[in-house]
């Protein structure tokens, strides 16, 4: 606070008059003043103690603030880096992910790839099945339908040897002749003994089959020309005289056999 001002202290209240010769000198006249020099200093330590205590607080406030500034700028690098990190792991994730669908994708058209194999091969299984199943049943009847006619061909030939026991008796006695089984129902064999003079003992015979009308010579011993025998038997077959082809056969024997 600065001192009231006292206009009688001022100079132009103290300068002497000139034209007085026995004026006092200005030294003597000159009045105690006080300036308050010490309050002066002492409000100026004051002021210099409270300003550099403001710039010690305010120093202090700048390193705190710069420090929080620094720990915040670490703890914004720190979540930077933190973010960063789980973007990369969400990248990877992504990324893996991706690979999985397209893994789970490519499976899934081989499966359907296989699925499609699988049903095209079980189509052709139940086409193939189906086209069995017609040729067994057309089988089944055609067996069926021979078993039929071999039943009436058997009946026919039962009735027919019934007819021509005697018949079969004479030629048997007349030719050396007799008839064996030959291991099948539908065949027979003949066998002529007493062929040749020189060898009575010798044997010739034939294997006919009477599975169909036509009768058919399947084996003969010994060989004898498959062109008369075919002959022989187209004959057989167009007038039926059986007895007639025993003598023929024992005759195309002995020729072969001389």
């Amino acid at each position: 606070m600065n001192p009231s001002f006292d206009p009688s202290l001022s100079t132009s209240g103290m300068r002497p008059p000139l034209t007085s010769a026995d004026a006092p000198s200005m030294a003597d006249s000159l009045p105690s003043i006080n300036f308050g020099f010490e309050d002066l200093r002492n409000r100026m330590a004051q002021f210099t103690a409270r300003f550099d205590a403001f710039i010690e607080r305010g120093r202090k406030q700048v390193l705190e603030e710069r420090n929080q500034f620094k720990i915040g700028l670490a703890e914004l690098q720190e979540d930077e880096r933190m973010k960063q990190r789980d973007i990369e792991i969400l990248d990877l994730k992504s990324q893996t992910h991706q690979q999985t669908l397209q893994k789970e994708a490519a499976e899934a058209a081989e499966m359907h790839a296989a699925i499609s194999s699988v049903a095209l091969e079980r189509d052709s299984r139940l086409a193939k099945r189906d086209r069995l199943k017609q040729q067994i049943d057309e089988t089944q009847k055609a067996i069926s339908q021979k078993q039929e006619a071999q039943k009436t061909h058997a009946r026919y030939l039962d009735a027919q040897a019934r007819l021509n026991v005697p018949e079969l008796e004479f030629w048997q006695d007349y030719l050396c002749l007799r008839i064996e089984g030959a291991g099948r129902e539908d065949r027979l064999k003949f066998v002529y003994t007493h062929l040749l003079e020189k060898d009575w003992e010798a044997e010739a015979w034939f294997e006919l089959g009477t599975a169909s009308r036509d009768y058919a010579v399947f084996h003969t011993r010994p060989k004898v020309n498959r062109e008369a025998l075919e002959r022989e038997l187209d004959i057989v077959n167009e007038d039926r005289d059986f007895g007639a082809f025993l003598k023929r056969m024992r005759r195309l024997f002995v020729d072969t056999m001389k």
